[in-house]
């Protein structure tokens, strides 16, 4: 009782250290003192107890993101499979929508395919041939990755239990079906302020998107909150993440499927 005990208390700590990074601006010490460096179902519970916080203070839950889908950072951060986080409606902008930079901390950019869901991923195999039947439609996406720990010292639990890491994102206005573009073979090219800054292609998420979001699927179900209808999926980088300055345009081209971009205000982070 009293190892339960010490262990929710713990927990408890860490998500009221980034509960209060995120609603004042100011980034913390890692979480990880509290929860270990790699104890993930600790920080997935510390994560959830963020989220019902989030929901709490009125922000309504839209979807779900994917990080670290690259082989490379896996290696970089000692884990071997890639984590998640929760899409709130509060996050979203629209295609050339002006962000602004002060309720950012640390942000860094990156190109992602997002997808839109048209069935739920509750029950069945959840593999890609099931996944491909429930996407509505994948577009364009800019995911802003941000974290509330400073100067981006974490460890797999740090940024698990903080929301896997997520700041906000843009969409771009081109939707289209998998009979209209194959995930895996598109190109990325992501430009910030004209310069050419990140490439990749569908290859490096995962061996392919869609394995992505299966693999999401399946941890969502695993984690009692499957996907559902109408969710939007950001299924993960194509390509490295770059740094953002006040003023910045960021561009994201992916061939067969079109573009997006995102402008960030004058002023510095918080």
């Amino acid at each position: 009782m009293t190892d339960n005990s010490d262990r929710d208390a713990a927990e408890a700590q860490a998500a009221q250290r980034l509960l209060t990074a995120l609603q004042t601006r100011e980034a913390c010490a890692p979480v990880r003192e509290f929860i270990g460096p790699t104890d993930l179902p600790a920080a997935y519970r510390v994560q959830e107890r963020l989220t019902a916080g989030r929901v709490a203070g009125g922000a309504t839950i839209i979807g779900r993101k994917i990080g670290l889908t690259s082989e490379a950072v896996q290696e970089q951060m000692g884990v071997d499979q890639p984590d998640f986080g929760v899409l709130f409606d509060d996050m979203a902008y629209d295609n050339g929508e002006l962000v602004p930079m002060d309720r950012l901390l640390q942000p860094k950019a990156e190109a992602e395919i997002a997808f839109v869901l048209k069935a739920d991923l509750a029950d069945g195999p959840l593999d890609v041939a099931q996944i491909r039947d429930a996407i509505d439609y994948g577009v364009p996406a800019i995911e802003v990755c941000d974290s509330r720990i400073k100067n981006w010292d974490i460890a797999f639990a740090d940024t698990v239990a903080d929301n896997a890491s997520s700041g906000v994102y843009v969409l771009g206005t081109v939707h289209k079906t998998l009979d209209e573009f194959n995930p895996v073979e598109t190109g990325m090219s992501m430009l910030i302020n004209g310069e050419e800054v990140s490439t990749g292609n569908g290859a490096a998420c995962l061996g392919d998107p869609l394995n992505a979001v299966a693999w999401l699927a399946k941890a969502a179900r695993d984690f009692g909150e499957p996907l559902r209808a109408g969710q939007v999926i950001l299924s993960g980088a194509l390509g490295p993440m770059r740094p953002i300055e006040s003023g910045d345009e960021v561009v994201v081209e992916i061939s067969g499927l079109g573009s997006v971009n995102a402008r960030f205000s004058e002023g510095n982070p918080q």
